[in-house]
């Protein structure tokens, strides 16, 4: 009959300007496809060089390598007998878009430029890349020498055209366009084409993935059709962590989907699908001939054929439910995979972390936990790669781990660094917890060292400072807590470097810091500390959330001493106790707590407001808990604590990217660093209204 198609769609590990592997990964996942009988397959945006080369787009090099490799592509015995969709580069008349090349059997049939491009959050394509901005309209592209080498061809289709073959027609979208108000799959579902494709580098936030499934079921229950999903996955060399979720749908349903979170370098998600269901369902609810004004698409002719002649035996897919990750796993999951590929493509050794006793360090550790219980998967399962990856990270080429608590105790080192004013309950929280997950513990004392850099001070200045509950000023209070967390951070670098050393083992370990991003918010950690370190997977996370992390760690890992550290109020014990107990907490420290925080750090970013309009919500939010002078002193106290401590976003440490209210200062939260914490202006309007309210 003639009617029924195998699609295949995928999620890859792509690594920026990793060309070589990239290669292999794109060979494997068409390889695959073509073994579950496709004979179309859909990559990732940029999968040649990767998504993320950022300012690399500028070069030369970047686009002959990015041909170089398509070269490759086209010559491989592997892309023969299936349309293969890959992304890269392509300067067009001294002109940077980001492309879908589609190819057959050593012939480019068209190269789509993307028309929407994402420039919001942490996406700045603008900067690299121009949109192109003529809908249905295609032109002659001139192929570079060694293409033509290849193909034969000099020119070919480049522009906004869609593919037509022997028995459907199928266009594509690219990543952003899918999230449009004006995406291209509904004029291209109104001219008739049955079969959306659309290659993403979608990165992961928490509770978004439902978003991206609703968008692709609402493109095709509108006016039915096959959609495609692809995307990256993993760390490709930055903050953000891209979450798989490849998926097929047809007529509002998901038929195919894969994880979100995973190991897998190469995951590809088939199904097959009768083209007469689209059909039938275009049948009774589009009438494009009353709805479809504009100039139809030009449609490349392919002499193929997706569909075989005797199909009435071929089983298609049915629909399935999608279960997503709650939060709790989430954070589980995600950190977990970004901190494994940063680790096994640094070339490092392991992980140092000093561990507090603390919710936010106890947080990193739980997350490295979840690492080695992933990777003790992925190796049962048979991931020959995880495998042979964590052998080159352990240095023993004979290794195999089976117990995630013994694989902690190779790649993680944690440390309490205790001082004189660090309590005997948190010494105990923090042993509790490394002895549960198995991981390297050591009890370092600082004091010593503390001792030292105050004895260098007052050897110059003959003044020695005195902490606020022994009598001295505020600004020695604050001094004498910072050169404590200051030692703490060069003594983390110190072990990291030289730990393995001192047991005779090659390699380094990286330091992973372990501030919230509600601290990152106001300010509360001390510039160049614990907080400085190599990367920080929960830097994107709110306190509120990292509670719910370490409940569900409790379930999930058996892991009992959590229990303590969440019974604990959050404290940096950073000034002297009183009976041996703590006295200092960080809620009173920062003057509000941190669920008031979470509320106000989303109202400050994701509703984009300043001072007087984040009075202006509140007021009304929080009318049953605080009056409105009360509300007006906590915004006040607020914007002052942001702004004296702004400046502190500009060298925290990178920290996986996981929420849309992130102060990350690299690319994601693009303020100044110098205010005046007056607030002059804004205060007097917020003064005003209390006023005349009271």
């Amino acid at each position: 009959m003639g009617r029924k198609v195998t699609l295949a769609t995928c999620s890859l590990n792509q690594w920026a300007l990793d060309f070589e592997g990239n290669l292999t990964r794109i060979l494997k996942s068409i390889e695959i496809a073509k073994e579950k009988g496709a004979k179309y397959r859909l990559g990732p945006e940029l999968e040649i060089c990767g998504y993320g080369c950022a300012d690399h787009f500028y070069e030369s090099d970047t686009l002959l390598h990015c041909f170089q490799v398509l070269k490759s592509l086209l010559e491989s015995p592997l892309t023969q007998d299936i349309i293969c969709d890959v992304g890269m580069p392509v300067m067009h008349h001294n002109v940077r878009y980001n492309c879908r090349v589609i190819f057959l059997n050593k012939k480019i049939l068209l190269i789509r430029p993307k028309m929407l491009l994402a420039n919001y959050g942490n996406n700045r394509e603008f900067r690299w890349f121009s949109p192109w901005s003529r809908p249905r309209h295609v032109e002659e592209y001139f192929l570079p020498r060694m293409i033509q080498d290849v193909t034969g061809q000099t020119t070919v289709p480049f522009g906004d055209g869609v593919l037509s073959t022997k028995d459907t027609c199928i266009g594509s979208e690219i990543c952003a366009e899918l999230w449009n108000p004006r995406s291209p799959h509904v004029d291209m579902g109104l001219d008739g084409i049955e079969i959306f494709t659309n290659s993403s580098a979608s990165y992961h936030e928490l509770r978004k993935a439902d978003h991206r499934v609703n968008l692709v079921k609402s493109a095709t229950t509108k006016s039915g059709g096959i959609y495609l999903f692809a995307n990256q996955k993993g760390c490709d060399g930055d903050r953000l962590y891209y979450d798989g979720c490849a998926m097929i749908a047809i007529n509002g349903d998901i038929v195919a989907r894969g994880a979100q979170f995973s190991l897998e370098d190469v995951e590809v998600v088939t199904a097959t699908l009768d083209l007469e269901d689209v059909r039938s369902y275009r049948g009774e609810r589009c009438h494009p001939h009353m709805e479809y004004e504009h100039k139809p698409y030009q449609r490349i002719k392919t002499d193929f054929s997706l569909s075989d002649c005797d199909d009435r035996f071929l089983p298609t897919h049915q629909p399935v439910e999608w279960i997503f990750h709650v939060p709790e796993e989430e954070i589980s999951l995600g950190p977990a995979c970004w901190l494994w590929d940063y680790l096994r493509r640094s070339g490092q050794a392991g992980f140092l972390l000093p561990l507090s006793g603390g919710v936010d360090s106890s947080s990193t550790a739980c997350i490295v936990y979840s690492m080695c219980v992933q990777i003790c998967q992925a190796v049962k399962e048979g991931n020959s790669q995880v495998l042979e990856d964590v052998q080159r990270v352990v240095s023993d080429s004979s290794y195999r781990p089976e117990d995630p608590r013994e694989l902690c105790g190779r790649l993680f080192t944690t440390c309490y660094m205790a001082s004189e004013n660090s309590s005997e309950d948190t010494r105990n929280r923090a042993k509790d917890l490394a002895a549960q997950i198995g991981s390297n513990h050591l009890n370092i004392n600082i004091d010593m060292a503390v001792k030292g850099m105050l004895g260098i001070f007052s050897m110059v200045t003959g003044k020695w400072p005195q902490f606020r509950a022994n009598g001295g000023s505020v600004r020695e209070n604050l001094a004498l807590q910072n050169v404590q967390a200051r030692i703490r951070m060069i003594l983390a670098y110190l072990f990291a470097q030289l730990c393995l050393w001192a047991q005779g083992k090659p390699g380094g370990l990286l330091v992973l810091g372990s501030a919230n991003v509600d601290e990152s918010l106001t300010g509360y950690f001390t510039k160049y500390d614990c907080s400085s370190a190599d990367i920080n997977p929960i830097g994107g996370v709110s306190k509120m959330d990292l509670k719910c992390f370490l409940q569900y760690c409790v379930k999930r890992f058996q892991l009992t001493a959590l229990k303590s550290i969440l019974d604990a109020p959050p404290t940096a014990e950073l000034e002297p106790l009183t009976d041996g107990k703590i006295v200092q907490t960080d809620e009173a420290d920062m003057g509000m707590t941190y669920s008031e925080l979470s509320v106000i750090g989303r109202l400050r970013k994701i509703s984009k407001c300043g001072p007087y309009s984040m009075f202006c919500k509140l007021i009304h939010s929080w009318k049953e808990t605080f009056s409105p002078s009360q509300v007006a002193t906590k915004v006040k106290h607020f914007f002052r604590m942001y702004s004296i401590n702004r400046h502190k976003m500009t060298t925290v440490t990178p920290s996986y990217h996981a929420e849309n209210y992130s102060p990350d200062d690299n690319r994601f939260d693009l303020r100044p660093f110098l205010y005046n914490t007056q607030w002059g202006w804004q205060f007097r309007c917020i003064d005003n209204e209390v006023a005349m309210m009271e």
